[in-house]
């Protein structure tokens, strides 16, 4: 692990030598609705350079279109093409390897519209209200703000008659700016402590993400670098699929936390923010 408080010129080579860099957004570019403004400057410098930008959330709370009004909202300029989610990634696992499966959604009503609009036979409503005569071959748990009993009820026990479990993502907590509150990871454990099934997870830091991202940019590992707020996902996505990963401090992460985490745990690179790295990589150019 390279601490670019420590080893300033090592940091800065490992930056300089990618094209394509990955952001996660929630608690490494913004929190909630706060964004960092040195996030926002390096992202545009980044551009401005040459290089390509990816902004990748394991939020499937929201869709891309969400997204992109938010990060344009807050000074990112994203184009659609910049913007990925898990619930992109469970969509398109489920259209291309469970073709003509249906499938119960415990979801928001966003990812329930964009499951609907990449063909998913989906058994229930966005309420979660299952329609008359429908059992499904999959269950599929998001980040659910609107999570009811009946939802929860309605998941486990197509699960424990059988059905498959999947879920988009495996975070715990979401960053806010008043604290953290329950995410996908938290609901899954819910429902695997009911029926004793534990499910398939999608988005960071699995390999069907990394797929994805290759299928997207058309870069390969060697020239990409992923930033995130988390070890056991964005870094994860890193360490295990051949991605450089540099930890930003800003979000769910301490320092305590990397301290404790063994060396395959830990980040290629260490931050306290983005603004290390945009003055590691553009200190001394000219915007």
């Amino acid at each position: 692990m390279t601490d670019a408080k420590r080893n300033p010129r090592e940091a800065a080579r490992l930056l300089q030598s990618k094209r394509l860099f990955i952001f996660d957004m929630d608690g490494t570019i913004y929190l909630g609705g706060r964004p960092f403004d040195f996030a926002v400057r390096f992202i545009r410098r980044l551009r401005a350079s040459g290089r390509r930008v990816l902004f990748f959330t394991n939020n499937a709370s929201h869709d891309p279109v969400f997204y992109l009004d938010k990060l344009t909202r807050l000074g990112f300029s994203p184009s659609p093409e910049e913007i990925c989610t898990s619930g992109n990634v469970t969509a398109a696992f489920l259209t291309r390897r469970r073709a003509g499966k249906s499938v119960y959604l415990m979801g928001t009503k966003e990812l329930y519209r964009q499951f609907r609009e990449a063909g998913i036979d989906l058994v229930n409503d966005e309420d979660g209200h299952v329609m008359a005569g429908r059992v499904p071959d999959i269950v599929v748990t998001s980040f659910d703000t609107a999570l009811t009993y009946e939802k929860l009820t309605n998941a486990c026990t197509f699960i424990r008659n059988g059905a498959e479990y999947l879920s988009t993502h495996p975070d715990f907590n979401c960053p806010t700016e008043d604290g953290f509150i329950p995410d996908s990871g938290a609901i899954a454990a819910a429902v695997t402590a009911s029926t004793g099934v534990k499910p398939t997870y999608f988005g960071k830091p699995y390999r069907e993400t990394v797929e994805m991202i290759g299928e997207i940019t058309g870069e390969p590992k060697e020239t990409t670098l992923i930033f995130g707020d988390r070890l056991y996902t964005d870094i994860a996505t890193g360490r295990r699929h051949g991605i450089a990963a540099a930890l930003v401090l800003t979000g769910e992460t301490t320092l305590e936390d990397v301290e404790r985490a063994s060396e395959e745990e830990r980040p290629d690179l260490l931050l306290d923010s983005l603004a290390d790295a945009d003055r590691l990589m553009f200190d001394g150019q000219e915007e």
